[in-house]
């Protein structure tokens, strides 16, 4: 499974680099959706192209993040002061008499403020750190899709949710954020050879057995340790990801728009290193042919992602 991904979370890359148009509307709803829900996961770096906005339309889009952030840093804030308080009314009490709940009281109310402090150096930040662009699942990405004889680029949820089917299948299926080849005609035959998305990856990050990273065999008495693995091109080339898509709509709830990234058996390299599956990066040659997909041949759509392209896989353990 590919749990986290670095990615371009910048769209004016795919506008410039891929040639795709920016569905500058999906963007402003999504802004929108996000400062009434503030649950909605976007990341940093997606942001950052409107915050120096080109037209009318971005400086709008603009205007609703920078209110967002203002309402945020608003919240935090009173709650940093909530938290500072009960840490010094611990304080105060553990100099009188030193009890459990005084100290515990202590410990989350200091390990809170040092949580919102990093919140809020982070939101105040205007300077961009790869983990700005780091995706998991239920985080918002921009992913190109094909309408209208075009490519166009969409921000789109990290965990698809088919069409047609109850929301409640975020739930029953946790892990739809990746979709296995395997089973492309099955769980995801309303997308496959339908609705097809490309995302630009710089790298993939897993979870595996420490013992497996580190290419040895479990010690006599050992436990199992998991450990997250960063896997990335040893040529550092950017990946264009194969993905699935859905535009997800019913009666009283807002409209969704998600995405599972396509994987398939790993390369030699990332099973030894302990993972069982890979992504599948496609070539700017077969982009259109993946994105445009001819329903009434699947075998040569499946083919498709037998053209990808094979970098070879460096890893390291993950920050």
């Amino acid at each position: 499974m590919c749990y986290s991904a670095q990615v371009t979370a910048s769209f004016r890359t795919y506008v410039r680099r891929l040639g795709a148009r920016a569905d500058l509307a999906a963007f402003h709803t999504l802004f929108e959706r996000r400062s009434a829900d503030p649950r909605i996961k976007v990341p940093k770096a997606l942001e950052a192209d409107f915050l120096e906005p080109h037209n009318g339309e971005e400086a709008a889009i603009a205007q609703v993040i920078t209110s967002f952030h203002k309402d945020q840093a608003q919240r935090w804030e009173q709650e940093l002061f909530k938290q500072r308080k009960r840490l010094a009314d611990a304080q105060r009490q553990l100099r009188n008499r030193i009890t459990k709940a005084a100290t515990e009281s202590q410990r989350i109310a200091s390990a809170k403020v040092d949580a919102l402090l990093a919140r809020l150096g982070d939101l105040k930040r205007t300077q961009l750190l790869p983990r700005d662009s780091r995706i998991y699942p239920g985080y918002y990405a921009p992913v190109m899709v094909w309408q209208q004889g075009q490519r166009v680029v969409k921000p789109m949820r990290y965990q698809c949710r088919p069409a047609g089917k109850p929301a409640m299948y975020d739930v029953k299926y946790p892990g739809t954020y990746n979709a296995r080849r395997d089973n492309l005609r099955g769980f995801w035959k309303s997308q496959f050879g339908r609705t097809h998305g490309v995302m630009i990856v710089q790298a993939f990050f897993e979870h595996v057995a420490r013992h497996q990273a580190e290419g040895r065999a479990l010690r006599p008495g050992e436990a199992q340790e998991s450990v997250v693995l960063e896997f990335r091109p040893a040529t550092r080339q950017d990946m264009l990801v194969a993905c699935l898509w859905s535009d997800w709509q019913a009666a009283g709830e807002p409209d969704l728009l998600s995405f599972a990234a396509i994987t398939d058996e790993p390369p030699p390299e990332v099973a030894a290193a302990g993972h069982d599956r890979c992504i599948i990066p496609l070539p700017e040659s077969a982009l259109d042919a993946w994105l445009n997909p001819d329903a009434g041949n699947m075998d040569a759509v499946d083919a498709l992602l037998d053209q990808r392209e094979r970098p070879r896989y460096e890893h390291r353990m993950a920050a």
